[in-house]
């Protein structure tokens, strides 16, 4: 099998570039390429592979593009702008040309629009600013979902649902409510299920994508993402959540999530990736089913990513410690892990992005 390349942002001033080659098991270390300050979320786009986004989690947060060689090689930053507020957690890329960047800290967010190659900034979008719910708002994701692009907003435990105006202009057209104190920090849609992972609560839940623009549903399944041995005196905080499209090799759609142990005591196991499976869909004893506490060998595992063409490895790595980037590979048709490989000459990461060379 040929190699990956494998992008890894943080809290530095670089974005790390590692090869990964299955045949032999390695995880090299290539090159560090200067970014802006912390570069904790990268985002690839995915219609325009030679583009990368990164965020700088400041206090005057910023969004960066980069734009990528054939030999996995990253440039200077090709353009800057500000992100609107305060410590940008997140920005992808949309199907509508524009890049959606959300600031944690300020309740605020700007979902640009891109020319020149997706790699320059129409700096004219305004500022978003959400509705303060329970005293505070913390937009933590956006997810395009058909012409709407949604925002998890953690502070609020309510999902906002944004319909475009124009380029660079959103108003929002609804909401759908979570749990109370639920924290909904990252969500992904499938199959019709609109599945919110919850930092406060460190849950998963499930329900009926409701219609737009307002409409609601039942959560038929809310399930702890917590280990049932977690040692005394952790503390939890839901991170990520994945479900890769099955595969021949993998024919089931099965939930990855991941768990941050911020307590004061740390389990030597590492911090683990749950697996859920979404069984009797539609039908009674409808439910979210725990298949398996993987547990890593990572401190908080925050930032985790699926490699492309049938999602066989998974990167990962945590927010502190010394466990730098590991590489599970799949096994037991989704339902396990094995790790592969590993380098620890970056100890902490944040998120990833996969490059098919």
């Amino acid at each position: 099998m040929s190699s990956f390349t494998i992008l890894g942002g943080g809290y530095d001033a670089f974005i790390a570039s590692y090869t990964f080659t299955p045949d032999n098991a390695s995880l090299v270390l290539r090159s560090t390429y200067p970014s802006g300050q912390n570069p904790s979320w990268i985002s690839l786009n995915p219609t325009n592979t030679n583009v990368l986004y990164a965020t700088n989690e400041n206090t005057e947060g910023g969004l960066q593009s980069f734009a990528l060689y054939p030999t996995g090689g990253l440039s200077a930053a090709v353009d800057t702008v500000e992100s609107g507020g305060d410590a940008p957690a997140y920005c992808t890329w949309l199907s509508t040309g524009e890049v959606a960047v959300m600031n944690y800290n300020s309740g605020t967010g700007r979902i640009i629009p891109t020319a020149s190659a997706d790699l320059i900034f129409a700096d004219e979008a305004p500022v978003i600013t959400f509705p303060v719910l329970n005293n505070i708002s913390h937009p933590h994701m956006a997810y395009e979902y058909g012409d709407e692009v949604l925002i998890p907003d953690l502070g609020g435990d309510v999902i906002w649902r944004l319909k475009q105006e124009s380029a660079g202009n959103y108003s929002i057209q609804g909401q759908i409510d979570q749990p109370e104190g639920s924290g909904p920090r990252h969500i992904s849609v499938y199959d019709g299920y609109l599945y919110t992972l919850h930092e406060l609560a460190s849950t998963l839940t499930v329900q009926q994508m409701p219609s737009a623009p307002n409409g609601t549903s039942d959560i038929v399944s809310n399930v702890t993402i917590i280990p049932d041995d977690a040692p005394e005196g952790s503390a939890w905080g839901a991170a990520e959540i994945l479900i890769p499209e099955p595969t021949d090799a993998f024919p089931t759609a099965y939930i990855y999530v991941s768990n941050r142990n911020i307590g004061n005591v740390t389990d030597p196991r590492g911090d683990t990736v749950a697996i859920f499976e979404h069984v009797n869909k539609g039908e009674e004893g409808e439910e979210l089913q725990l298949v398996k506490q993987f547990y890593t060998g990572i401190n908080q595992v925050r930032g985790m990513e699926f490699s492309p063409n049938g999602a066989e490895y998974l990167v990962a790595a945590g927010v502190v410690g010394d466990a730098g980037a590991i590489v599970f590979r799949r096994i037991d048709n989704g339902t396990d892990f094995e790790e592969v490989a590993s380098n620890q000459e970056v100890a902490t990461l944040t998120s990833f992005v996969w490059l098919s060379y």
